[in-house]
């Protein structure tokens, strides 16, 4: 009889040879392993005895499939009866009831689970409301009961959201920004003394036009700046630094006081000392007045430079007078600003002035720890079309290092590459070097703050939120206007910052000394700055950056500086008599104010020709520049910026014809009403007046 080994067993089967073995043993046959031999009767019977075992085995299991089936079909059939016997019974009951049965679940699911409002510090009173669930209104009046003024787009405190939300049975709990939260991780400890290191300070030229700024930054650039091995020439990029004595002072190349305003209204006061440049032959002039102004408003130190010594009619002693009268005061006076007599032109005292500003610096002294990741702001940014965004980044402290990751404003990127000032590719950069970046995702705004963060991932999550947060909120500068001021209760007014613009120099002190005089315990009025002439950009732009409102006497804004005030919702007003303001204030302050007049302006016109009508007077023959003129309505005349005549329209005229209206784009012939003395170049301004009543 022939031997079967157990392996092959098992393959016919298609099963493991150990269990082959496993019931040969149980049978009393011994087999060492699967290469193992049985005689082939035995085989046989094995064979056999498995596959009946199998057939039963899979009979079991069919078995107990099918009465899994069938229960759970009588389950499947006993669900949808409950859900058919629901469906009815809900059909059946009346509304109210069903209402009322999950108003309890709700009720009884809220009482269960502890109601909870987060808030930021950024959260507005509406948004507030919109998360409790309250009409606004409401908010507003319990708030109001608390003693606490807001309208429902300001942001609502801390304290006094947890009393309302306490009111209402929620939990108030603060939730920190995810930008905050972010940045909290790069905040730095203040630097130890012992790490702190001297750095070069920042310098901005500014004065009045044509006393030579230009001239003097270009002198200093040209003499004293480091020239690149590449044939000498450098690269301008809006900042640059010069070496005096081996030591290095930063210049940044936006000579313009208006420049320097802007980025002071963005927070970026980057500035340490000032060069006041005046012209020894013009003296003290209106911008230079201006350049005092935004120095001091920005509390940077000046030091002055008396240009045009070299001129024939040259007077030092006469500028020094006339600063000292405005506040500047020489040091050999007994007052604290240095003072150089140079010439731009000719180089002369250049290197007095550069002594001067390094003096000063070590008066300030300045110093930054180098030894941590790198902050500094952006001075100007462009896009490059060979390389992309570039932005001018000023150091202020940390050092800079290329393949650093950072944030800047709502962008991110990568220092793919870092310039100086002479065009040459640098691997690093200190405190108070200017340097141009490449590697930014977006171009930034001059102005924003450039911080290094430790990987991408960080400074896209704080950029992408930053970005969130500029389209959800229009953050600006809190600004007083008069209708606050003149808004009896609502709020508390401590200072009011006035810019005064005259139509001459003689009524600029008239009208500061009157405004000064209001000053009360409740409100104090604080000129920022007092001249002549229209009001212009510049004088919004300070106002803005001070939070300040704007006052005319007799001069109207420029078309430019009406635009960028609406922008930049700053608050202009024009009187024609000083007690007309001193009246709104007085009346404010005890409460009794009459309904607010206001002023809309419906049209501008150009007087082109001039015509005169015997026993008529004078027609103007206009061009409507802008809006549209309506018989009847009010009108002021200007001439060179300054108002000669206001009074109606008399009659208003189109090819002959009397007309009630005449758009932009046409031309009309006007007669204003005991007025004939019209000329060519006269631009006349029709407005209504209408009473508004105060809410």
């Amino acid at each position: 009889m022939g031997k079967v080994r157990v392996y092959s067993i098992a393959q016919r089967l298609n099963i493991k040879s150990s269990e082959v073995i496993d019931y040969l043993g149980k049978k009393g046959i011994k087999v060492s392993s699967h290469f193992g031999t049985v005689d082939e009767e035995t085989a046989n019977r094995f064979m056999r005895e498995w596959q009946q075992k199998t057939r039963l085995k899979s009979r079991i299991i069919e078995s107990e499939a099918a009465a899994k089936k069938a229960e759970e079909e009588r389950k499947a059939r006993r669900l949808a009866y409950e859900r058919r016997k629901k469906e009815l019974i809900e059909r059946a009951t009346p509304r109210i009831f069903k209402e009322r049965k999950k108003h309890v679940k709700k009720k009884k699911q809220e009482e269960e689970q502890e109601r909870v409002v987060r808030i930021t510090g950024n959260t507005t009173v509406y948004e507030f409301a919109k998360k409790i669930g309250v009409e606004t209104s409401e908010v507003l009046s319990k708030l109001f009961q608390l003693g606490v003024m807001l309208r429902k787009n300001d942001f609502i405190d801390e304290s006094a959201a947890s009393v309302v939300a306490e009111e209402y049975g929620w939990k108030l709990e603060k939730e920190e920004a995810r930008e905050e939260k972010l940045l909290s991780e790069l905040a730095v400890e203040p630097a130890e003394e012992k790490n702190l290191k001297p750095r070069p300070p920042v310098v901005t030229v500014m004065g009045h036009v044509d006393h030579g700024k230009t001239t003097l930054l270009d002198n200093i650039r040209k003499t004293r700046v480091v020239q690149s091995e590449a044939g000498g020439i450098t690269q301008h990029i809006g900042a640059y630094m010069v070496t005096v004595d081996g030591r290095k002072i930063t210049f940044l190349d936006t000579p313009g006081h208006e420049a320097f305003t802007e980025m002071r209204a963005r927070g970026a006061r980057i500035t340490d000392v000032v060069i006041l440049v005046v012209a020894a032959d013009d003296g003290v002039m209106p911008q230079t007045k201006e350049a005092i102004d935004h120095a001091r408003a920005a509390n940077v130190p000046i030091v002055v430079a008396i240009n045009k010594i070299d001129k024939p009619n040259a007077n030092p002693d006469k500028v020094k007078k006339q600063l000292a009268d405005y506040g500047v005061v020489p040091e050999e006076w007994g007052g604290d600003n240095l003072f150089a007599n140079i010439s731009a032109k000719k180089g002369i005292g250049i290197d007095k002035l550069l002594e001067n500003v390094l003096l000063q610096a070590d008066i300030l002294e300045l110093k930054s720890n180098p030894d941590k990741d790198a902050r500094g702001v952006v001075i100007e940014a462009l896009l490059d079309p060979a390389q992309g965004p570039v932005a001018t980044v000023l150091v202020k402290e940390g050092t800079l290092r290329r393949g650093d990751v950072f944030v800047v404003g709502s962008t991110y990127g990568k220092a793919r590459a870092l310039i100086d000032d002479t065009g040459k590719r640098i691997k690093e950069a200190g405190p108070s070097v200017p340097v141009r970046i490449l590697g930014i995702h977006d171009v930034p705004s001059a102005g924003d703050e450039f911080v290094v963060v430790k990987n991408e991932k960080i400074a896209r999550q704080i950029a992408r939120e930053r970005a969130a947060r500029r389209k959800e909120l229009q953050v600006s500068a809190p600004k007083v206007s008069l209708e606050e001021l003149l808004t009896p209760g609502e709020k508390e007014v401590k200072e009011l910052s006035v810019v005064i613009k005259t139509d001459v120099s003689g009524s600029v002190e008239a009208v500061s000394n009157a405004v000064s005089r209001l000053s009360m315990d409740e409100v104090k009025i604080n000129i920022i700055h007092a001249g002549t002439g229209a009001i212009n950009k510049t004088d919004v732009n300070l106002a803005s950056a001070s939070g300040a409102m704007i006052v005319g006497f007799n001069t109207r804004p420029t078309m430019e500086a009406a635009k960028l005030a609406q922008d930049l919702k700053v608050d202009i007003r024009t009187y024609k008599v000083i007690y007309d303001l001193i009246d709104d204030i007085k009346k404010a302050q005890k409460g009794m104010l009459a309904p607010e007049v206001e002023e809309e302006v419906v049209g501008q016109v150009e007087v082109r020709r001039v015509f005169s009508i015997p026993h008529a007077g004078t027609v103007a023959g206009c061009y409507v520049l802008s809006g549209h003129v309506l018989r009847n309505m009010r009108v002021r005349v200007i001439r060179n910026d300054a108002v000669v005549y206001e009074g109606k329209i008399a009659s208003l005229k189109r090819f002959k014809e009397d007309v009630m209206d005449v758009p932009a784009g046409y031309e009309c012939g006007l007669r204003i009403e005991n007025f004939n003395d019209v000329k060519v170049g006269d631009v006349i301004e029709v407005y209504r007046i209408k009473e508004v009543a105060r809410e």
